[in-house]
């Protein structure tokens, strides 16, 4: 067996890049009033999930980088596709999340279908190997752009354990028949992840809480009646310039809207 060298292990993770993780944890935690003892440990923790997250990423797009960059660690060899999702659950991964990507407008709908199945039973059997689940995010625009694409995907391949749904809250709104708190109760027993932001009725744009159409205590009340305890994770996309306040707004914006949750739950009990 083929031994991987450690600076290809590195360059795939994209090692230096991870210096900057520490300073946005401790900005955030500044900005948060949050200080403390366990600042250094989320500090490295995050460093971890960054290559865990550059790994995957790798993965996702060595098909894309066989043509764009033949030269990064998976697509030049040096790295193995399942090497690189060891690499990703190995540094704390929970899971590893994929698009099912677009089809493009010269091949038949029914070849890009099998193909994606294909595709998804193989990397399935290795993510079972290593013990980390997958997770197929539906994305307006894509294959797999509902959370019925994503069942029919999901009984294309067996059903199998181990392949659950990435579910982004926004797109619910966007994108879906059904209010938000039930599209989020029709899949819990598969959630292997979660991403959260507001977002408009048929508009694909990732917009700050409060800024689009969603009523979020009863969406934070239904995942935790679906007893999901897996990560919850803001994504704005376009706010990176001003990451530590949007963080602040964000994490103060979804206290507030648990707190109305529990109350409200509290009161429907009594």
């Amino acid at each position: 067996m083929a031994v991987t060298a450690l600076r290809d292990l590195l360059e795939l993770v994209r090692a230096p890049a991870a210096l900057s993780v520490p300073g946005d944890v401790v900005a955030g935690a500044a900005a948060g009033q949050a200080l403390g003892g366990r600042t250094l440990g989320l500090a490295c923790s995050s460093v971890c999930l960054y290559w865990a997250g550059m790994a995957a990423n790798d993965w996702a797009d060595r098909r894309l980088d066989e043509v764009e960059r033949p030269e990064r660690p998976i697509p030049s060899g040096r790295v193995s596709p399942g090497t690189a999702l060891a690499v990703a659950a190995g540094l704390g991964a929970e899971a590893v999340s994929f698009w099912s990507g677009g089809r493009p407008a010269h091949t038949e709908p029914s070849l890009a279908w099998n193909r994606l199945v294909d595709g998804c039973a193989q990397v399935l059997e290795t993510a079972r190997r290593i013990g980390v689940p997958l997770g197929v995010e539906p994305e307006p625009g894509m294959l797999v752009e509902t959370i019925a694409d994503w069942r029919a995907l999901h009984q294309a391949l067996g059903p199998p354990e181990g392949f659950g749904i990435t579910l982004d809250i926004g797109h619910c709104r966007c994108n879906e028949p059904d209010p938000v708190p039930a599209c989020v109760t029709s899949v819990a027993e598969y959630l292997v992840n979660v991403q959260i932001d507001d977002m408009r009725r048929g508009t694909h744009e990732h917009l700050e809480f409060g800024e689009g159409e969603i009523d979020f205590p009863p969406v934070l009340r239904a995942l935790d009646d679906a007893g999901y305890r897996g990560l919850v994770t803001v994504e704005l996309p376009r706010h990176a310039h001003a990451a530590p306040d949007v963080a602040v707004r964000s994490i103060g914006f979804l206290h507030r809207a648990e707190q109305v949750s529990v109350l409200t739950a509290g009161v429907e009990a009594s």
